[in-house]
């Protein structure tokens, strides 16, 4: 059950969402400094992450060229059940490498863009161009709060609506 509804929620939101144009992507990702930890500081969540606490994606390259993907969270509360989804995902331009698919169920896959990418590599946003899904992440599980309304600004600046993004629980 829980499979269909993923499968409906990625349709859903891949028909006909490209009311606004595109988002830029950042010039160029050194993919082997991208893969790693990446601590989600705040989000317009999917269904899956509602709830969400100590939130982390981590990136692998895989020797096809693919990127492994494990996201691990705590659910309901900072003690809940572990979740983890391992999708795969797989670089579109490669110029760029800022530009990914997605995939949790095949043969869907979802539009990964980074849109934000600080020069140290320990900060980045990735959006879609839909504007329905955000995701603000960090090398840290945790930053200052004047960073955190800078980064929240640059997103309202893209066209989301900054009042439904929300701060993940991180406690480690």
């Amino acid at each position: 059950m829980k499979l269909l509804r993923l499968v409906v929620l990625v349709l859903g939101v891949s028909v006909g969402c490209a009311s606004q144009p595109p988002l830029a992507t950042v010039p160029h990702v050194d993919l082997p400094r991208f893969m790693g930890d990446w601590y989600v500081i705040a989000n317009i969540p999917t269904w899956v992450e509602k709830g969400a606490h100590n939130a982390v994606e981590s990136y692998a390259l895989a020797p096809d060229g693919t990127i492994a993907t494990t996201f691990t969270f705590r659910d309901g509360a900072f003690d809940g059940p572990e979740k983890r989804y391992t999708p795969v995902g797989t670089v579109v331009d490669t110029a760029t490498n800022s530009t990914w698919d997605m995939q949790f169920v095949w043969p869907i896959q979802a539009e990964y863009l980074i849109v934000y990418l600080d020069d140290g590599y320990t900060r980045t946003i990735i959006g879609r161009s839909a504007r329905d899904y955000v995701w603000l992440m960090a090398r840290t599980p945790t930053i200052a709060d004047a960073e955190y309304a800078e980064l929240l600004k640059r997103i309202g600046d893209m066209g989301y609506d900054v009042s439904k993004v929300e701060k993940v629980p991180q406690r480690w």
